[in-house]
């Protein structure tokens, strides 16, 4: 059973449209939807996630032409890194647009986090975003940074984006991370999932239609049957252990499923979180929520498990 504070914010958020005095929910993004404008209004909206913490360090990086940010808690470096790739359907968001939700996890774990803005459709389509990706990671080991001392993290597109890079860098023969946390990730491409049908009603976050528009401006005509645009359809054989956390009403809850299920069947150690009401994401609205802040917790459990990290969390949320 949901928690009262977690149905109270799901109202707000559900009834937006009242607030900006629009009596009917209508799609948020179409064909005729000005992508630019799409993510000035996005940048715009992360600004209401709050200030960064006083204790955050903020370094932002030039990784040869492409835009980065490092955040830590202090300027010792530990050796050990979150390598984050944000979402935003491969068309909006950017490492600004999520440092708050980057922020507080770092000020969780004790880790540092390194987010950047890779490439995004329909501008610069497939292959470019998953080649920053590769750019970003290389950075990282071009730093001394150590594979088993990295940790891949996504939401969202950024996820599904964080699993692909996975398979890119097994296919080159290349070392991969420690272990990857993904939430809510996108990975299929292909909109296959029976819950894009049956979660349509209650999930109040997303919608069916853009997640098609965004496949189409990402790929570029690539076909989404290719494992490096949709990982499911990937040989998942020899990835590092994965954590995945999805909301159980939302669009893309198949893509989780049977992700982690073919994860399984490959032998990869895959640890699957269904938050039950839950939406798209839902972990970073912590400590909003009880849902969400035991969501985080458990994603900081195993993110300083597999790191050996033994920093005692602050009592932030």
């Amino acid at each position: 059973m949901t928690s009262i504070r977690s149905k109270l914010f799901q109202f707000v958020i559900r009834n937006r449209n009242y607030f900006q005095f629009k009596f009917r929910r209508t799609p948020e993004i179409t064909w005729d939807t000005s992508v630019t404008e799409l993510r000035l209004k996005t940048e715009k909206a992360s600004t209401m996630f709050g200030k960064l913490s006083k204790d955050i360090l903020l370094r932002e990086l030039d990784i040869d032409g492409m835009y980065g940010e490092k955040l830590c808690l202090s300027g010792e470096d530990i050796g050990k890194i979150i390598l984050y790739f944000h979402g935003g359907g491969y068309v909006i968001g950017s490492a600004k647009g999520h440092r708050i939700h980057v922020s507080k996890i770092v000020k969780l774990s004790g880790i540092p986090a390194l987010t950047f803005d890779y490439s995004l459709g329909p501008e610069k389509p497939f292959p470019a975003g998953l080649n920053d990706s590769i750019k970003a990671y290389m950075y990282l080991l071009e730093k001394g940074y150590q594979p088993e001392n990295i940790i891949f993290m996504g939401d969202s597109a950024g996820g599904g984006l964080a699993l692909a890079t996975l398979l890119e860098l097994k296919e080159k023969l290349l070392p991969l991370p420690k272990a990857a946390i993904v939430l809510s990730p996108w990975t299929d491409l292909k909109n296959t999932g029976d819950s894009l049908t049956k979660n349509e009603k209650v999930d109040f976050l997303t919608w069916r239609e853009s997640w098609t528009i965004f496949s189409d401006y990402y790929r570029g005509g690539e076909s989404p049957d290719n494992p490096l645009v949709s990982p499911l359809y990937g040989d998942l054989r020899g990835l590092p252990p994965l954590k995945i956390f999805v909301g159980g009403d939302e669009l893309l809850l198949d893509d989780s499923v049977r992700f982690a299920q073919k994860a399984k069947e490959a032998g990869v150690e895959v640890s699957l979180v269904t938050g039950k009401g839950m939406f798209h994401c839902y972990p970073v609205c912590a400590p909003l929520f009880p849902e969400a802040t035991a969501a985080m917790s458990e994603l900081v459990t195993f993110l300083q498990a597999q790191l050996e990290v033994n920093k005692v969390p602050d009592d932030v949320l």
